[in-house]
C-alpha cells in the first residue's frame, strides 16, 4: 500500500501561481523528498465540477490504494470532497487529513454546522495560524494543529542584503492581481504620495498573475499609469527573491479578512523584504511590528498613505529589519515544517 495520497488542485498543462496550487504542489514535492516517489500518488481536481464522475473514480482509486489521504479543497471544495471521502472511508478506514489553505475555515463552519460534525471525524485538521486553531476550537473542532504555509526558497545572505535610501523608493506587490487584494488601493495610494509632494517618492512595480476576472479593469487601470506605476509581469515561486531582494518595501494592501500565511510575505521574508500589510486576522501573527514591517488599518487608505509618508522621511526604519526578515523565513521553510507534519501520517 502506497504512504501517502494526496487529492489538490495541481493544475496540469497550466502555469498557475495561486496560493493553492502553489502550495499543494510544494507539499507534494515535499512529502516526495521525504518518503520517496513511490510513496506518494495523486489526484488532480482541476476542473473537477465538468467531469464529476472522473473525480468520483480518481478519489476510490486513491482511498483504495493509499494509507493516507490528505486533501487540500478551496473554499468551495471543502464541502464536496470532506464528505465524499468520509462516504469513501466507510469502506477502507484510512487515515483523513484536511491542510487547509488560507485563515477562512472558521467562518464557514459557523454557517455549516453539518461540515464541523463531518471534520471532526477526520484524523487531523491542519491550519496556517494559532489564531485558527483557537477559532476552530472554540467552535467545538479538537483535532486541529499547526502546519504553517511553507516555500522552498533560497534564502539570502546578509551579505545578498540590499539597502534602499534614495527616490523613488522601490516598492512592489507581489500577490494575484485582483481588487480584492487591494492593488488598486496602492496604486491610489502612491499616486496621491507623489503628487503632494511634487516629485517621485515612490516607484510602485505590480507582479502576479492577473486573476481571469479583473482583466479587463486592470486592463483599463494600466492605461492611465505614469512612469512611476509598471505592471512587471508574474514570477515562479522558485525565482521570488533574486527578483524581490532588489526592493525597498513589499506592499500587501488585502481586502481578504482570512488570509492564513500568505506566501508572498514569506517570499519577501526570504528576500529580506519588509513588508506594510493591512490589519487582516492573523496580521500580527506573521508580521513583527517594528522587526519586520509594520501593520496598519484594514482597507484603510488613509492609514497606509501616512505610514508611507512617515517611512520615506526615514527609510533607514525599514533597512534596519532586513536581517530580522530573514531570521523570521527560516520558520516558513520545508525542513522546518514538514517533519513535524509527517508525525500525524
Amino acid at each position: 500500500m502506497v504512504k501517502v495520497g494526496i487529492c489538490g488542485h495541481f493544475g496540469e498543462g497550466k502555469n498557475l501561481l495561486n496560493g493553492q496550487t502553489v502550495k499543494t504542489k510544494v507539499m507534494t514535492k515535499e512529502l516526495i523528498r521525504y518518503f520517496g516517489q513511490s510513496e506518494v500518488v495523486s489526484l488532480d481536481t482541476h476542473n473537477w465540477n465538468y467531469n464529476p464522475l472522473r473525480l468520483l473514480i480518481g478519489c476510490l482509486r486513491l482511498i483504495k490504494n493509499c494509507g493516507n489521504i490528505i486533501i487540500l479543497p478551496a473554499i468551495r471544495g471543502v464541502k464536496v470532497f470532506v464528505p465524499l471521502f468520509l462516504i469513501l472511508n466507510k469502506f477502507f478506514n484510512r487515515k483523513l487529513h484536511y491542510v487547509v489553505i488560507g485563515g477562512w475555515l472558521p467562518e464557514v463552519i459557523r454557517d455549516n454546522p453539518k461540515l464541523l460534525r463531518q471534520l471532526i471525524k477526520f484524523d487531523g485538521v491542519y491550519v496556517e495560524t494559532h489564531s485558527t486553531i483557537e477559532a476552530l476550537n472554540s467552535l467545538g473542532l479538537n483535532n486541529v494543529y499547526y502546519l504553517p504555509n511553507f516555500k522552498p526558497l533560497n534564502i539570502v545572505s546578509v551579505n545578498e542584503l540590499v539597502y534602499l535610501w534614495d527616490k523613488p523608493l522601490k516598492l512592489c506587490t507581489f500577490s494575484r492581481v485582483m481588487k480584492e487584494k487591494g492593488i488598486e488601493d496602492a496604486i491610489d495610494v502612491v499616486k496621491t504620495i507623489n503628487a503632494e509632494f511634487n516629485q517621485e517618492v515612490y516607484k510602485l512595480d505590480i507582479y502576479g498573475q492577473v486573476d481571469e476576472n479583473y482583466c479587463e479593469r486592470f486592463n483599463e487601470i494600466r492605461k492611465s499609469f505614469p512612469d512611476f506605476i509598471e505592471y512587471k509581469g508574474y514570477v515562479e515561486y522558485y525565482n521570488s527573491c533574486n527578483v524581490l531582494k532588489d526592493y525597498f518595501l513589499l506592499l500587501f494592501p488585502t481586502q481578504f479578512k482570512t488570509e492564513g500565511i500568505p506566501g508572498t510575505i514569506i517570499d519577501a521574508y526570504a528576500s529580506g523584504l519588509p513588508v506594510l500589510s493591512s490589519n487582516w486576522y492573523s496580521a500580527a501573527e506573521i508580521i513583527d511590528e517594528k522587526r519586520t514591517g509594520f501593520i496598519y488599518g484594514f482597507m484603510q487608505n488613509q492609514e497606509l498613505k501616512e505610514q508611507l509618508i512617515s517611512i520615506a522621511k526615514n527609510p533607514n526604519i525599514i533597512n534596519s529589519m532586513r536581517i530580522s526578515c530573514i531570521k523570521k523565513a527560516k520558520s516558513y521553510m520545508p525542513q522546518q515544517v514538514i517533519e513535524e507534519f509527517i508525525r500525524y501520517l
